[in-house]
């Protein structure tokens, strides 16, 4: 047995594990050295790099797989030989072994050799998938990077982005050119742009925050797009007992700080994301395309599982959708044209809302004090809209609240007091009113607007921190 697979071999039990254990060492033309990247579905997702050298399988551990620009190096984590017959292995490493997980060839091929020493291997990879001159250098111990030393295979191919802003739809009336749009279910959740990236997700709301951490059961999306680059633009959803979302059980999720109180309730009430557009994927961006190209390359991608889903739109015949969604007892329908590109940061009316309840979110920009029950604290909020930019009063909120979020919603007031108005001078808030700065959004359902422009009983629905006070402006819905 060589003893250069000695670590591999004391890692495992080939009683249980169907990895090979590996003969004696075997010998191998380097003009024709034989490579398998291998996607690793283990704690971790990873690629497995190796290559054949010296009888064995040299062997990197490269946790966002191989990098297809030069202009974004990977970490390459060297690990222990593995024997020749590694590469053809796939298949399923029990629970409890050593890299127990799921196994799978993402490609191999034949290498050309140019370097291999201690500290710097460089290589040129003919393979299904892989192909062209890369180079590993050791950085640290067993830390390496890997580096594409060639231009992209893909000569159009684009940077990875940081950021795209969510396409917002505009309220309205059903369109009357019926057949030139589709029709999809509007979720009452929270939007969230899915960044996915070598096997990782970053989600982020509509106000740019990094929310990836309060949702950590979505992260098994990441894992069913491995080895594919994809911006997803989506709502976050939980789901009541009879399957309805509800914003106001989502609370319980938007708010949380406690990673223990995280994993506990993504396990006891776990949340949905609800994936309804394609932005980019694999090196090109998508916001040029129409709706429906968008829609067919999204569907390609089968992007369903335990808690994401990729719900069907519907072309044509909104108003029988509209009645099924009301008889459903749901918020509404989005109206998409089939020829609208993708506006980013842009509230467009190639998109409409059309509602079967109303709802509007809010600034609060004070509150008042209660009677009987609430008696010396928060009874209502004084809320506003942005109007030309100034922050118009717009009504008081003081029912849909239970004793705990008048609780938390006071406390949250408390730090934000301030002695003037941050109302325009017309129409006045009530007298009495606690002034606060305008920094929490309040999502409201209401009856409708009055001919004062204050909202008739509203009641509350829930905070949300997904939206900056500044985009909230007039919205008859």
């Amino acid at each position: 047995m060589p003893s250069n697979l000695d670590s591999y071999r004391q890692k495992r039990d080939f009683s249980t594990t169907p990895e090979p254990s590996g003969g004696a060492a075997g010998t191998a033309d380097e003009r024709t050295a034989r490579f398998v990247v291998q996607e690793h579905h283990a704690r971790s997702l990873h690629w497995d790099l190796r290559l054949e050298r010296d009888g064995v399988l040299a062997s990197w551990a490269v946790p966002k797989g191989i990098p297809p620009d030069p202009r974004k190096n990977h970490l390459a984590v060297r690990t222990e030989d593995h024997p020749l017959d590694y590469l053809e292995f796939h298949g399923e490493i029990p629970a409890g072994q050593y890299g127990a997980g799921t196994m799978r060839i993402w490609d191999r091929g034949t290498y050309e050799l140019h370097k291999f020493r201690d500290k710097e291997v460089m290589v040129t990879f003919n393979g299904e998938r892989l192909h062209g001159r890369y180079v590993l250098f050791r950085t640290d111990g067993k830390n390496w990077m890997i580096h594409r030393m060639d231009p992209p295979e893909d000569p159009d191919r684009e940077p990875f982005p940081d950021r795209i802003q969510p396409m917002m739809a505009k309220t309205g009336p059903l369109p009357r050119d019926d057949s030139r749009w589709a029709y999809e279910i509007k979720w009452d959740g929270v939007r969230a742009i899915g960044y996915f990236e070598g096997g990782r997700m970053r989600l982020v709301s509509r106000n740019g925050n990094d929310i990836t951490p309060r949702y950590p059961e979505l992260r098994e999306l990441a894992r069913a797009l491995a080895g594919r680059e994809a911006v997803l633009d989506g709502e976050i959803v939980s789901f009541d007992a009879e399957g309805r979302p509800s914003f106001q059980r989502l609370q319980s999720r938007m708010h949380l700080t406690s990673e223990h109180a995280v994993r506990r309730l993504s396990q006891s009430e776990p949340v949905a994301y609800i994936i309804f557009d394609l932005l980019w994927l694999d090196g090109h961006s998508l916001l040029g395309l129409p709706y429906t190209e968008r829609r067919e390359r999204l569907l390609e991608l089968g992007l369903t599982g335990p808690t994401w889903q990729t719900p069907a739109s519907h072309v044509g015949d909104g108003a029988a959708m509209l009645d099924a969604s009301r008889a459903n007892g749901l918020e509404g329908i989005v109206a998409k044209r089939l020829d609208s590109t993708y506006s980013s940061g842009r509230r467009s009316t190639a998109w409409v809302k059309v509602k079967n309840f109303r709802e509007a979110d809010v600034v609060v920009g004070g509150w008042l004090e209660g009677e009987g029950g609430r008696s010396g604290r928060l009874g209502s909020l004084v809320v506003g809209i942005y109007d030309e930019g100034e922050l118009r009063y717009a009504g008081r909120v003081g029912s849909g609240f239970d004793d705990r979020e008048l609780k938390r919603v006071g406390a949250l007031l408390e730090p934000l007091a301030r002695a003037d108005s941050p109302f325009a001078a017309k129409p006045a808030p009530p007298r009495g009113t606690h002034f606060v700065e305008p920094e929490l959004v309040t999502r409201v359902a209401y009856g409708q607007w009055t001919d004062a422009g204050t909202l008739r009983h509203p009641v509350y629905k829930g905070l949300r921190d997904d939206v900056a006070p500044s985009d909230v402006v007039f919205d008859d819905s």
